[in-house]
């Protein structure tokens, strides 16, 4: 049975490979190139892909990154349609699930929110419910740094504190959108923002919000 982690991930694919290496994306200062090579260090090489998190790490990531952006893009495409190496823990389904479905839905709209015909996408709602499963997972850890108290509400009225604080800012919309908006794609996310006008203009102006 096919899981929302390998639907995303071949989605991810296809959009690239339709874009093209050069396309822009959401992620500042990367083309769809470097977001690919990226997608394909994350999971092939554990070596690096620590520099993602830890500072110490990053000149390794960095070196391995160029050496991945170099290679053909098709290449890049195709090892993001094969995924991980046999024995890499993204193998086990559960892991994929846990680690994967939130990585490859925000890359998709990454890619597809960077063009300027973008329309939203109409998803089910088991996978909004499992993105929303998610969000509660990690909402605190998206928003600790963020200026003022933030609380998510998906229309249903069921909300997730992703920052204790005041004055409260209450970001609206569906599980798909509150994740982009907490994953740092504030501008692209389709929500509605209610609070303090100047609580929400320094919620807007930090960039705490993401790993």
């Amino acid at each position: 049975m096919s899981t929302f982690a390998k639907r995303e991930r071949l989605l991810l694919a296809d959009l690239l490979e339709t874009a093209g290496p050069n396309a822009s994306t959401l992620c500042e200062g990367w083309l769809t190139r470097d977001l690919a090579a990226h997608v394909v260090v994350r999971e092939r090489r554990p070596d690096a892909a620590g520099g993602i998190l830890i500072k110490q790490l990053a000149p390794r990531l960095e070196k391995v990154m160029e050496e991945y952006t170099d290679k053909p893009y098709e290449e890049l495409i195709q090892l993001i349609r094969t995924g991980p190496p046999r024995f890499s823990p993204f193998q086990l389904k559960q892991i994929d699930e846990m680690s994967n479905t939130i990585e490859f839905y925000v890359h998709t709209e990454d890619v597809r929110r960077a063009q300027p015909d973008w329309t939203t996408r109409e998803l089910d709602p088991v996978f909004q419910d499992a993105l929303w499963s998610r969000l509660e997972r990690t909402a605190r850890l998206m928003g600790r740094g963020v200026p003022t108290g933030l609380v998510l509400r998906r229309p249903d009225g069921q909300t997730a504190v992703a920052h204790r604080g005041t004055p409260v800012v209450t970001v609206t919309g569906e599980p798909s959108e509150l994740l982009l908006f907490v994953y740092g794609r504030q501008s692209a996310a389709k929500v509605d923002v209610d609070g303090d006008a100047d609580a929400i203009a320094r919620l807007e102006e930090a960039k705490q919000l993401g790993i």
